[in-house]
């Protein structure tokens, strides 16, 4: 049996690119997403906007879960997927949960937020995320281990150096081909395209200028005077983020 890799993240934070990175290197096989069927369609639990629900796609937990370990049979596997899908699920599934190398990626909230709420005007506070995230890592603590986390802000400054470390920590080794976009994006993508336009066409990991968060910061605040509890969902959501930002591997 093959290893398989999880990389929790939260919505609008980076983790589609992180996920190119990995189908890019060319010896995993990926999966964008997959126990999202279970949240937004077999259960039921939020409403999705611009989601084409592939027919052929399972949707329940169990079988999300067997078709990741039945890959596994036959390569190492990499999926990544929004911690809030599978929470509490999964504690309730100690030889899945088990099973998986777990790693997390995280960007500040108050950015995640803003650009998740132009897609999706409605989204809730659970669907934030951070604090899902914060649970399982917490959990994987308890058990003894001691997952990656890796910033998206960390990742545009450095981008090579800080995949460097986190391949290193996850077991793999390095690929430079990781970096080289030339090829089309993966036709699993079409499912979700509308969230993840510029990632489809961009040829990296663009990085950041001086002045980019002060822009978010000043556009957050122009988007909570129709939207306040955004303010709300961003001090709910905060303190999570900023624990697992201290365990973060450093570049």
């Amino acid at each position: 049996m093959h290893k398989i890799i999880v990389l929790w993240s939260h919505p609008r934070s980076m983790s589609t690119a992180m996920e190119r990175i990995m189908r890019e290197r060319g010896d995993l096989w990926c999966a964008h997403e997959p126990f999202m069927y279970d949240y937004y369609v077999a259960r039921g639990a939020g409403h999705m906007p611009k989601f084409d629900v592939q027919p052929d796609h399972p949707t329940r937990y169990e079988d999300i879960r067997d078709m990741l370990l039945q890959r596994a049979r036959t390569g190492p596997v990499f999926f990544k997927d929004m911690a809030y899908y599978v929470v509490p699920r999964i504690f309730e599934d100690p030889d899945f949960f088990g099973r998986l190398t777990h790693s997390f990626l995280i960007r500040n909230p108050m950015a995640s937020l803003l650009s998740y709420h132009k897609l999706d005007p409605g989204l809730t506070q659970e669907e934030v995320g951070i604090e899902a995230q914060w649970q399982l890592y917490q959990a994987l603590v308890d058990a003894g281990q001691t997952p990656a986390v890796i910033e998206a802000e960390a990742v545009r400054a450095d981008t090579r150096g800080m995949m460097a470390k986190f391949w290193a920590h996850i077991g793999l080794d390095w690929r430079e081909e990781a970096f080289d976009w030339a090829r089309e994006p993966p036709k699993d993508w079409e499912q979700v395209g509308a969230w993840h336009e510029e990632v489809s066409t961009s040829s990296g990991i663009r990085a950041a200028d001086a002045e980019e968060m002060l822009r978010k910061e000043m556009a957050f605040e122009t988007c909570t005077e129709t939207a306040p509890r955004l303010k709300d969902y961003l001090a709910h959501h905060l303190p999570f983020y900023q624990r697992l930002a201290r365990v973060a591997l450093s570049s």
